[in-house]
């Protein structure tokens, strides 16, 4: 069920409406209804997928149970868990690409062993849900949180419907106490996820959508076309990714609201980021902080000799680029950002800029306009890299881009080019506005009209200027 479908603007009124009305009075009878919803959105799609999420679900809360029981064996309970569920995600995901790796290997030592892929279907949003029930599991044997008694607060943890699919990744100890407490319904906590969710229809509708056409036509035709259409093309995408991720969160985070949860925050505005340090503060932050607890800070983290600080950021950005998907291409996504970061890193720069681009300016200044410009631009490239079908068709594209043909006008054409140029510059124009809230659409003027009228304009765009409905691009992963 996506959250850009017919399908959803039916089921979220209906489950908003029971959840409070018939369900209101008793906090557990809200929570059975919230695993009876999540499991129909996530059945909608294909009812097997259920199972691999209650098995999910059931290992890590018996793990958190067993650590507690068993604390001398509180270690090889919180192991056994993880290699379960990795071995899940591992078949489902990663099955035929190492497969296919390992055969393309000996083949190269002139031997081809015969082995075969499978026709495996990646279940939707698998590598979300695993990774939020580890967390619960490894923080337990850590102490950082007691393990639940209520097997029914936990299964909607793992399942609840607005952050299922696709994030973001909740902690336990952020979303599974707001399980256990009394809800009522917070009228202004409920129009600010409303204005959330409206905002994110926006980026995934308008301008996701509209810039999906103009990217795809021109990835798919990219070595007949000039080397300015192709930095098009490159900039489009790193829109499309932006508006469709990031309108997953907000219509996620939203939809939240309305239930009276807070789910925490996965994006700052990224492209506002002075360099690539601040960019992976700000650019899916619940899994980079996911990284950084689960694996980097065990890992080491910072607080050793430079070398091994070094080769603890490889490994984050590597693992990072093999999540995102079964190919090379994400591998190399990860060790392209990698090597950007590391000068930083042993310059002692990739904290330097912490605060708000322009903070009490309207502008920015000359330089720090520059800084995100190029830091843009970087990050764009790299997305070249994330979009291709292969290492050679990114370095190729990335050639041609890179030719002398680029002070030519880019040779576009159609409906979808100029809705997907408007779309990106009204999402730049209001999110740099809005960049000091949590939201580009929190901060509104007081003025009832006023308000009003900005919500009839989002709304009268995304109706008039949508573009073809499209999945959004994280449900891959």
């Amino acid at each position: 069920m996506l959250f850009n479908s017919v399908d959803f603007a039916v089921f979220l009124p209906a489950v908003f409406l029971l959840y409070w009305l018939a369900f209101g009075r008793s906090r557990r009878w809200q929570n059975v209804f919230v695993v009876a919803a999540s499991y129909l959105f996530y059945g909608w799609w294909d009812w097997r997928f259920l199972v691999l999420m209650t098995a999910t679900t059931v290992c890590s809360y018996a793990s958190g149970w067993l650590i507690q029981k068993y604390p001398h064996r509180a270690r090889a309970a919180m192991v056994a868990n993880i290699v379960v569920n990795l071995a899940i995600l591992g078949f489902f995901k990663y099955y035929n690409f190492f497969v296919e790796s390992f055969v393309g290997a000996f083949t190269l030592l002139g031997s081809a062993p015969e082995v075969h892929t499978l026709n495996i279907i990646l279940p939707v949003g698998i590598s979300f849900y695993t990774f939020q029930a580890l967390s619960y599991s490894i923080d337990v044997y850590r102490k950082r949180i007691a393990p639940t008694r209520d097997a029914v607060a936990f299964f909607a943890f793992v399942s609840f419907f607005p952050q299922l699919v696709a994030g973001p990744i909740e902690r336990a100890a952020n979303l599974l106490p707001q399980f256990y407490k009394k809800r009522t319904l917070d009228y202004a906590q409920a129009v600010d996820g409303m204005r959330q969710m409206l905002w994110g229809l926006f980026k995934k509708m308008v301008v996701a959508d509209n810039c999906a056409v103009s990217v795809n036509e021109i990835f798919g035709l990219y070595d007949t076309l000039p080397a300015s259409t192709l930095a098009v093309g490159a900039v489009l995408f790193a829109f499309q990714i932006y508006g469709d991720f990031s309108g997953y969160s907000d219509i996620a985070i939203g939809a939240a609201r309305l239930f009276g949860f807070s789910l925490m925050r996965n994006f700052a505005f990224p492209y506002f980021s002075r360099d690539i340090a601040e960019f992976w503060r700000r650019w899916h932050i619940s899994l980079t902080t996911w990284f950084r607890d689960y694996l980097y800070i065990p890992l080491g983290g910072s607080r050793c000799a430079k070398g091994r600080v070094v080769r603890n950021t490889w490994i984050i950005f590597l693992v990072s680029g093999l999540w995102h998907g079964a190919s090379w291409t994400f591998i190399a996504w990860g060790a392209y950002h990698a090597l950007l970061f590391t000068p930083l890193l042993l310059l002692g720069k990739n904290r330097r800029q912490a605060g708000i681009a322009a903070q009490s300016k309207l502008l920015p200044s000359l330089g720090e306009g520059c800084a995100m410009l190029v830091t843009f631009g970087l990050v764009a490239v790299g997305w070249i890299i994330f979009r291709a079908e292969s290492i050679g068709q990114a370095a190729d594209y990335a050639a041609r881009m890179c030719s002398p043909g680029l002070p030519e006008m880019p040779g576009m054409s159609g409906a979808s080019a100029g809705k997907s140029m408007l779309a990106v510059l009204a999402l730049v124009a209001v999110e740099w506005l809005g960049r000091r809230s949590e939201h580009a659409l929190r901060r509104l003027p007081q003025r009832r009209a006023v308000r009003w009228g900005i919500y009839y304009v989002v709304a009268a765009a995304i109706i008039i200027f949508q573009g073809q409905q499209g999945v959004f691009i994280y449900f891959q992963f």
